[in-house]
């Protein structure tokens, strides 16, 4: 594939590329971790001054009307750089339904908001029980005179704990795993009734359990139609999944550099041990790995924004299966040939292996998507 960049993405790239190496320095991410936001305030700050938050948007509410391109552009030097920000929650997915599903008076309020970073968002789509599926939902939405009463529980909001409005998936109508009869509310986390329990997730960012008490909300917190948002949802899940594969694709390559650097670096036996054959074969599988997990990224990429089909979806879930099975591989072979170091939390490469599992467990994991590449396959 002969996969070239305009002269525009160049820039854009650079840009992310630049802002990424002098603000995130390792050192300084394990502060923003540990601190109570769990992120960098002002890296999120710059990435709104920078119209990094604007790329997905249409120009008419402030943003570039980047594609899915773009997206992985900025979504692969996050990757690196092992940001911490819910840029793929807030911009990609909670953007994407507000612009595929809100009307003109909600667009109007909340995009440009989302564009400029002075408004994070959340998405609340997971339950303890629903196991990838977005149909599984448990959660409760009453229809009341002027709104919705809202009661349920979400699992693993990640950045619910610092966002401003948080989308949750909820049953207007049908059993909990009915197809129909869900539908999408933009819910204030300070609203009466509402709670959250905060913890940090494996690889390093927050996330939170999501509690909603009888939470009464307007009419005009309804994002499209009641009971019919699955197909959104899909959609959207789609554009995030391709969003994902590039985060995995920065942290790979990083992953690989290190590795290479230390096989250069490491003596034993008077040699560097990149000089010694079977470590040389297992760097080969590395970037085999990787070689294809970029084309795959690549594909995703280019098919993120295309119109809803079995073709886009087959090529989605092929990339996310492609994708997460060189991320296991990639962090597995990497501490293997480092050794102990690999596993030093002082050092980043066991941080990039961290993030790397979370990704191949996020939207689905390896065998959810082979499993619904083959059902696609028979409808083919």
């Amino acid at each position: 594939m002969d996969f070239k960049l305009s002269e525009e993405q160049q820039m854009l790239q650079d840009t992310a590329a630049r802002l990424v190496r002098d603000a995130y320095p390792f050192e300084q991410r394990e502060k923003f971790s540990e601190s109570e936001l769990g992120f960098s305030a002002e890296f999120w700050a710059q990435l709104g001054e920078l119209g990094l938050t604007a790329v997905p948007f249409a120009e008419d509410f402030g943003g570039f009307g980047g594609s899915g391109v773009e997206t992985m552009l900025v979504m692969t030097e996050l990757g690196r750089g092992l940001t911490l920000e819910p840029y793929l929650q807030s911009v990609i997915f909670a953007g994407g339904l507000i612009d595929q599903l809100g009307s003109e008076a909600q667009k109007a309020e909340l995009l440009p908001q989302i564009a400029t970073g002075s408004l994070q968002l959340a998405v609340a789509l997971d339950e303890p029980q629903s196991h990838y599926n977005l149909h599984d939902v448990q959660t409760r939405a009453e229809a009341v005179d002027g709104g919705y009463r809202l009661s349920g529980r979400k699992a693993v909001v990640i950045g619910g704990h610092s966002a401003g409005r948080i989308i949750v998936s909820a049953r207007t109508s049908g059993d909990s795993r009915d197809e129909a009869g869900i539908g999408l509310f933009i819910v204030d986390p300070s609203a009466e009734g509402v709670s959250r329990r905060v913890y940090p997730t494996i690889d390093g960012r927050k996330g939170c359990e999501l509690f909603l008490n009888n939470v009464q909300v307007g009419a005009d917190a309804l994002l499209g139609e009641a009971g019919n948002a699955l197909l959104a949802l899909r959609y959207q899940q789609g554009r995030a999944i391709a969003a994902q594969c590039a985060d995995a694709l920065g942290s790979m390559q990083e992953v690989c550099k290190l590795t290479l650097d230390y096989l250069k670096t490491r003596r034993q036996f008077g040699v560097p041990i990149g000089k010694f054959q079977v470590l040389q074969h297992r760097m080969v599988d590395m970037q085999t790995e990787l070689e294809q997990a970029t084309s795959m990224a690549i594909l995703a990429a280019t098919v993120a924004d295309a119109e809803d089909s079995d073709d886009r979806s087959r090529t989605l879930a092929a990339a996310k299966y492609i994708c997460t099975r060189a991320a296991c591989k990639i962090a597995e072979e990497a501490i293997q040939l480092h050794g102990g170091i690999g596993m030093t939390w002082e050092y980043n490469l066991a941080h990039h292996a961290k993030r790397l599992v979370m990704i191949a467990h996020q939207f689905g994991d390896d065998d959810h998507h082979l499993q619904a590449y083959a059902r696609l396959m028979q409808v083919a």
